[in-house]
């Protein structure tokens, strides 16, 4: 693994190569078309020069020698082409050895547009050449003046060029590098101090405060470390309550385990009582019999019921449960649940207040949460309960018992048992099924409650 500083070296070292070659080829193609421009420019200039000097000139032999005089005056290749694309002058190659020019690229331009050009290598000179060709007339006939120029003239140019950006390059290079290195080890001393910090807490030492104000962010690293620091700091502590949490929690499994074996405990005695009577006794009359079957058929309905909240309870606990939404009546609602619920409480008075009120709701689990809350509010009071359907909410009410403040806190937790003789949610799941249900159809439950007077709950939906 690399250090900093030859983290920072790697990384400038890559910049530099990169930043030096796109220079180069940016200033090299920049150079170049510059050059070549100049070059086109004066090439053309000569030629016009050489135009007017041949108006005046009639014998092919003083044209031929004024053609060698220039080429070497200037150090350009000069070639005279007549209007059929022969050569009648040439200062580098001798006539005879010349093919026909007429296919040349700058002459075609030329003879279409009065002036050609072409970037090329010169089979003759085995270098690349810039040709421009320009069409003229002179002694009635037409002709193209062709001269060309060396384009390798720049690399010279370029290599001195290149060699100066990269003395520019590296020194401004070194300067960052070694200004970059004493960062570095700077940073270097930080990190250090963070590691050994860090090393403090992990061997469950108390840490000395760490303070950084190099730069903003080891400011901000060590000020976040120190409340790291702090907060481990309680670790024993809050260890302390969790294992005191588990405790309870224990605690509360074996209350939960011992109130379920309750609550089948009764049902199973009685069943198992009286089904050895009726097998025992062949005297029984038929009204007994009948008493002690209905007392059987009593009980196992109970224990089916506490098996189905269980299982509700796991149902309701799925995230992923899904909801039928249906337009329902609250009204019809209750009057199913107070039907349900006569058959328990036959002597018990249930009014219900308002008009009714359609909402969107899965039917069968909204009817579920409203029958728990009033047989709460049957089970613990002995008067009336009274039942309110408004616009937006649903209140059952009663005066009971109440619920203190403690238990008002916890009441909705799953297998929450209220500690109280006069308050007791038998498995502790009812409650917990009401709220499950409301929250899964974005209902709101208030509850409002006082010892000795009653107690309200308030449906939002």
């Amino acid at each position: 693994m690399l250090k900093i500083h030859q983290l920072f070296l790697r990384t400038y070292l890559t910049i530099f190569i990169a930043i030096l070659i796109t220079l180069t080829i940016t200033i090299y193609f920049w150079a170049k078309n510059i050059y070549l421009n100049q070059v086109e420019k004066n090439l053309i200039q000569s030629i016009d020069i050489l135009s007017i000097i041949l108006k005046d000139t009639k014998e092919i032999n003083s044209i031929k020698n004024i053609v060698q005089d220039l080429s070497k005056k200037l150090n350009l290749r000069v070639s005279i082409i007549d209007g059929n694309g022969e050569v009648v002058a040439e200062s580098h190659k001798k006539i005879d050895d010349i093919k026909n020019h007429s296919n040349r690229v700058e002459i075609i331009e030329a003879k279409n547009i009065g002036l050609g050009k072409d970037t090329r290598l010169s089979e003759t000179l085995n270098k690349d050449l810039l040709y421009i060709a320009k069409k003229v007339s002179f002694n009635g006939e037409v002709y193209y003046i062709r001269m060309a120029d060396y384009t390798d003239k720049i690399t010279d140019n370029f290599k001195k060029l290149t060699f100066e950006i990269f003395i520019y390059i590296s020194f401004f290079l070194i300067i960052a590098f070694i200004s970059t290195y004493f960062i570095s080890i700077k940073i270097k001393r930080e990190t250090d101090s963070i590691l050994h910090f860090l090393k403090e807490i992990t061997n469950k030492k108390k840490p000395i405060f760490l303070q950084s104000n190099y730069t903003f962010e080891f400011y901000k690293i060590a000020k976040l470390l120190n409340k790291v620091a702090r907060k481990l700091a309680k670790k024993d502590e809050i260890k302390a309550k969790h294992t005191a949490k588990l405790t309870l929690a224990n605690r509360q499994k074996d209350d939960i385990i011992s109130a379920i074996s309750h609550e089948f405990k009764n049902p199973i005695a009685i069943i198992s009582g009286y089904s050895q009577t009726l097998i025992e006794d062949e005297n029984l009359s038929q009204t007994l019999k009948t008493k002690f079957l209905n007392k059987i058929f009593t009980n196992s309905n109970k224990m089916s019921q506490i098996i189905d909240k269980l299982r509700l309870t796991l149902k309701l606990q799925d995230s992923n449960h899904n909801i039928i939404l249906n337009r329902v009546s609250i009204k019809k609602i209750v009057e199913t649940s107070i039907s349900d619920l006569k058959i328990k409480y036959k002597s018990r008075e249930i009014k219900v207040l308002g008009e009714d009120k359609e909402i969107n709701a899965d039917e069968i689990l909204l009817g579920i949460a409203i029958s728990n809350l009033i047989e709460n509010a049957l089970k613990y009071s002995q008067e009336d309960v009274t039942i309110e359907i408004n616009e937006s909410f649903l209140t059952i009410s009663d005066k009971g018992i109440g619920i203190s403040q403690d238990n008002l806190e916890n009441i909705f937790k799953k297998y929450y048992r209220a500690t109280s003789n006069n308050w007791n949610n038998s498995l502790g799941l009812g409650l917990f099924i009401v709220k499950s249900i409301l929250n899964i159809h974005n209902f709101k439950l208030e509850i409002s409650s006082k010892i000795g007077v009653g107690s309200t709950f308030k449906i939002y939906y």
